[in-house]
């Protein structure tokens, strides 16, 4: 192929039907090509070697132009062009962002038998991020989580992690995160430092957290999204249940690696 490229938002979902307008240094048009469902652009036109200008366009996205090399083969690469949402800002506004638990996920994974994962999931939560104005370092995050929602896809595995060797939901039913600070490590991204309380136990976990963007929803509202990352260590919580399966294997591995996809509703309540 001579053009290729991937068009992609900034958290790596493709952005279907973008359009590559490539032109000469004159500014005339030489090539037009569009991205197909997964974002991929593909294109057989045959250029002729040298600099152009390739604009990326998109409904609902902002345009971004970039140079483009062909080479003497007549091929040119993009590699991943990546686009955000007209008018997004490059902060969330300050003041309350409800979480929308419906769509934002709270999960899981765990090293299984040390050769595989095992993912899972709470399906019942809340939560408030407090965006601070002027200084964000001021800004907070809180989040609540019912324990008993634990669901990797297993009853049987579903009841032993709400038993005492793990969750012990009857004793501890909530899960809770709240914020003590925050340090930016990117233009976009921040370590969130604050205190976790599970299964009786309160330690100080960092959440690394990138944000998406912001930009309208269907209902009338205003939508910021996040996405975080941590680990935390099973002993930690007290949780020191393990099935030696073989000599130096265990059944569970002793670290979970959290991750957060979270759509945030500006204001302290979610619509309807």
């Amino acid at each position: 192929m001579a053009l290729t490229a991937q068009i992609r938002t900034r958290d790596g979902w493709a952005v279907a039907h973008a359009v590559i307008t490539l032109t000469d240094t004159a500014g005339g048009q030489v090539l037009r090509a569009e991205a197909d469902q997964d974002g991929v652009v593909t294109d057989d036109t045959v250029l002729k070697a040298g600099a152009y200008v390739a604009i990326v366009t998109a409904i609902g996205w902002t345009p971004t132009a970039s140079t483009a090399i062909v080479t003497a083969s007549g091929k040119a690469d993009l590699g991943t062009v990546t686009l955000t949402r007209q008018g997004e800002s490059s902060l969330p506004t300050p003041g309350p962002w409800t979480i929308d638990p419906v769509h934002s996920s709270v999960g899981a994974v765990a090293q299984h038998l040390g050769i595989s994962s095992v993912r899972g999931r709470f399906t019942d939560f809340s939560g408030v991020v407090e965006i601070a104005p002027q200084d964000l370092a001021r800004s907070r995050v809180e989040a609540i989580i019912r324990a008993a929602s634990i669901d990797t896809g297993n009853s049987m595995r579903d009841g032993h992690l709400k038993s005492a060797d793990f969750l012990d939901v009857e004793n501890h039913p909530e899960i809770v995160y709240r914020s003590t600070g925050l340090t930016p490590t990117g233009s976009d991204r921040w370590t969130v430092h604050g205190e976790l309380s599970m299964h009786g136990q309160t330690r100080e976990v960092d959440l690394d957290v990138t944000y998406l963007g912001t930009g309208p929803d269907p209902w009338g509202g205003t939508r910021a999204a996040f996405h975080a990352t941590a680990q935390l260590r099973r002993e930690d919580f007290a949780m020191n249940y393990n099935q030696a399966v073989a000599a130096g294997i265990a059944a569970i591995g002793t670290t979970l690696k959290v991750e957060l996809d979270i759509q945030a509703v500006q204001g302290d309540s979610l619509p309807g």
